[in-house]
């Protein structure tokens, strides 16, 4: 599992997380994309403490403390029965040949990518928020699909920039396993918010801290106090600010949508 974090410190809380079990193929690829703020309150709520621009965390104490955390969860599972070993991983099953796996990995070094964003902040923001919402492929990547395969675009990574867009063909039922695959389970939620971003308190906490920050809001540039700016709506499932469609009143039936086009139904 591929975890990436942007703009974090380390005694900051986790303010919103992303669950993302595709890649471009649609093979199985889970991961986690989280943004973290550059700072924190204070317990109290009285102070913000700023991160450091210039240093996120330790790479080679991050690296150490990832390859341990990832090992002894990895133990756990197998202690719980809950992995499956298949095809040329079979062997593993074996508790004496998995041990030997886990020290094999213990010895090796492992690497923390950690850099800074290429074009800043606003930029991963803007990333992130165009396929939070995305399905496993979008229409507009499907090339031809008939009764026996179906064929899309996808991007390799690995390969060079130049070479990166290809098409991929692939049987109707393996397409749609790779396809269900992506569904996630029940329980699960694709944006979760935490600590100082948790719906239960996000909005005396964003309060607190445009205060202690010196963030102008909307509300400041309005001189009008007898007609103050209508509060903002905010969905309680994702935190997306919602659009009024219509008011209607208790014991009115609403209006039916419009009609789009062609002749009156």
């Amino acid at each position: 599992m591929k975890c990436t974090t942007y703009s974090a410190r380390k005694n900051t809380e986790l303010r919103a997380l992303n669950l993302v079990p595709f890649g471009s193929a649609m093979t199985h690829h889970p991961h986690l994309h989280c943004i973290v703020p550059g700072g924190g309150l204070s317990l109290d709520g009285d102070t913000w403490g700023a991160s450091r621009n210039n240093f996120l965390v330790s790479v080679k104490v991050l690296s150490a403390l990832f390859r341990g955390l990832f090992l002894d969860k990895l133990l756990a599972l197998y202690a719980e029965q809950r992995l499956h070993f298949f095809a040329k991983l079979e062997p593993l099953a074996h508790p004496r040949a998995f041990k030997r796996l886990i020290v094999r990995l213990r010895r090796r070094k492992w690497y923390v990518d950690a850099r800074p964003p290429f074009a800043g902040p606003k930029a991963v923001l803007a990333y992130l928020s165009r396929y939070t919402h995305r399905v496993a492929i979008a229409n507009s990547r499907l090339i031809s699909v008939d009764e026996h395969h179906v064929t899309f675009k996808w991007k390799d990574y690995r390969a060079k920039q130049h070479n990166r867009y290809k098409t991929m063909t692939l049987e109707t039922p393996e397409f749609m396993r790779r396809f269900l695959i992506h569904v996630l389970p029940t329980g699960f939620h694709r944006i979760r918010h935490y600590g100082l971003f948790a719906n239960a308190q996000r909005r005396d906490n964003i309060h607190k801290a445009r205060a202690l920050l010196h963030v102008e809001t909307l509300n400041d540039h309005n001189n009008d106090e007898e007609d103050p700016a209508p509060e903002c709506l905010l969905c309680p499932d994702c935190g997306a600010v919602m659009r009024i469609i219509e008011r209607f009143e208790a014991g009115h039936t609403p209006a039916p949508p419009p009609h789009r086009g062609g002749d009156p139904p």
